[in-house]
Order: C-alpha cells, then structure tokens, then sequence
C-alpha cells in the first residue's frame, strides 16, 4: 500500500474574518506561557541575580509567594494529600470546565483529570504554549479529545485534515483558531514521518529510542519536527510527561514552582521531591497505578498540575486555607 500523503493545510489565506473571530474572546485570566514570562521577568533584578539556564529552572523568585508570607504555614502532608484528592479539583479547574463536567459526566476526558498519551501531551503542550487564557486552553483540548472529534491520533487528525480541526477549536471559541489548527495537522504530519511509527502510535517511543533515552537529545529532536513547539511548551510537556518517562524527572518549570510556593510548598524540584519521599508512607497513592519509582513520579507530577492550576485560578490562598492549622 502506498504511503499515504501529507494532510494539506492552507497557505497564506486571507485571515480578517478569522482574527475579527478571536479578537472577540480575550484571555480570561493568566496564560502558562504569559505567566512564565513574567515570573522570569520579575525574578531578573539587574546586577542582583545570576541569569538562569536554559534548561534548569532555579528556585522560584521568594517575592513571588504572597501567600507563603504568613507565620501559620500549612501542613504539608495535609496539603499533598489534598491535592492527591478529587476534592482539589474544583480549585485548579475554570469555571465552564467545571460546568461542563456537572453537564457530561465524569468521563469527560478534561487536562486537569484525565491520563493522556505522550501524543496527545505534545498536543496540549502546543495548545496551551500559545497565548490564550487558562479556561480557553483547556476548553480547547476537551474540544479536541471527545466525542464527536476525538482527535487522539495522528490518524484521526490527519483523516480529518485542517478544516474539521479549526471548526473544533472554533467549537471551543478560542483564539488563533486558523493557527493552531495548521500546528495540529503538521504535528500530525510529524509524528508518523519523524517521531512515532506510524498513524496510530501515540507513544512517541521512536523519540526516545532514537535520541538513546537522552532527554536534551529528546527535546531538540521534538523542538525540530514540532511547528510552534518551543521552550514553554517543551517545559509544559516535561512537566507532564516525566510521569511516564523517568529522564526529566525531578523537573518544574518556573511558573509552577512560584504556584508551588502560593501554596507553601518547597520552591524547587528537588525540594519538592524530597519532601514527597520524606512523607511516602503517609500519602494517600492507593489510587496511583505503577510501580513506587513511577507511582512517586505520578505523586509528584500531580501535585505540580494542581498547585499550577490552584495559582492560574486564582485560589491559592483558599486552598492555603483549608489545609493550614488553625490558632489556638
């Protein structure tokens, strides 16, 4: 059977109805990739800080912990085994996601829930690098990864081509629709040819034999063969995908070490990891599948994605609150 041909994706199309379409849905709140640069900008005091790495976020600036400035600090065993817990959902979710879950079940597949493919992670990481609001991201990725689109495979995407995917995200009324639905297909394009095996692989797995399980090699190569995949969504897939593959792991990117911080948790990866390994035995992680070395990576990545989310929604405090002892 001959191989099959690239999804065609338009050129250079006359745009003003499309950028009049999401001129009317400005962000909401703090984007990821907007919040890092601010985190980066407001940690950089001329003459004051060492400039950081490329790679290696350093500790989350101090002043950016408003809500770890009180003298009652919170339990931390306490405060990760609720973010372990269903019950810290509502905390990192938007408001229509919330809504939406109440109006379609608890299946509904939704970033701050569900497990995804390696696949289907590239794809949010591109979609939420881009600058639209937290709600609209995520609003974007639920659009995508259930019925009736479903677009969780190369093959899905590249059977359906550009313009059933810039009507999903169209569905999802978010912004730079034209855009990120070009990404899509391409990104599509690019895991059968370059970084998986084939139209129905979602592992990504050929990424890391070829790179020889080396995770900078691993990046460059996704960085390459990915349109529109940069540092901020190669830090949003790190973040993510260190659950299941072990090389980046301890890794947190600079905005979500500042929302670690919100909360009152260790302002670094290594810290954090300590701390998870120092609490182990009294954490609630029946419910994490794995062996402990991936149940631990699990634990941890969790935590990250909520106190991110707790920090985008702005509940910080709130949740500071609900697991901080009270005086006497």
């Amino acid at each position: 059977m001959p191989p099959k041909k690239k999804t065609k994706v338009p050129g250079n199309q006359p745009k003003a109805n499309e950028q009049a379409k999401q001129n009317s849905n400005p962000p909401e709140e703090p984007t990821e990739s907007e919040s890092q640069s601010k985190s980066k900008s407001s940690s950089a005091a001329p003459g004051k800080r060492k400039a950081e790495t490329k790679d290696t976020p350093s500790k989350a600036p101090r002043r950016s912990a408003r809500g770890a400035s009180s003298a009652q600090q919170p339990d931390p065993l306490k405060l990760i085994n609720h973010l372990l817990s269903p019950a810290s959902l509502d905390s990192c979710r938007p408001k229509d996601e919330i809504e939406d879950v109440q109006k379609r079940g608890k299946d509904l597949r939704t970033y701050s829930s569900s497990t995804f493919s390696p696949f289907e992670e590239l794809i949010c990481a591109v979609i939420l690098s881009r600058p639209i609001s937290h709600a609209l991201g995520l609003r974007s990725i639920r659009t995508l990864f259930n019925e009736p689109h479903n677009f969780t495979t190369p093959k899905k995407i590249r059977e359906a081509g550009f313009e059933p995917v810039r009507q999903a995200l169209d569905e999802a009324r978010t912004q730079h629709r034209q855009k990120t639905a070009e990404e899509l297909v391409l990104l599509a394009d690019a895991v059968v040819e370059h970084l998986g095996d084939g139209e129905e692989d979602v592992s990504l797995e050929r990424v890391r034999r070829e790179c020889g399980y080396d995770w900078p090699k691993e990046k460059e190569m996704m960085k390459t063969h990915v349109k529109g995949l940069g540092k901020t969504g190669l830090d949003i897939f790190a973040r993510r995908i260190q659950a299941v593959w072990p090389k980046p792991y301890p890794f947190a990117d600079q905005r979500t070490l500042s929302g670690l911080q919100k909360l009152g948790l260790p302002g670094t990866a290594e810290e954090l990891k300590k701390l998870v390994d120092d609490l182990w035995t009294e954490l609630d992680v029946k419910d994490f599948p794995g062996d402990e070395d991936e149940k631990k990576r699990r634990v941890f990545v969790q935590v990250l994605e909520r106190a991110v989310g707790v920090d985008l929604e702005g509940n910080a405090d709130a949740v500071r609150a609900e697991v901080t002892p009270k005086s006497e």
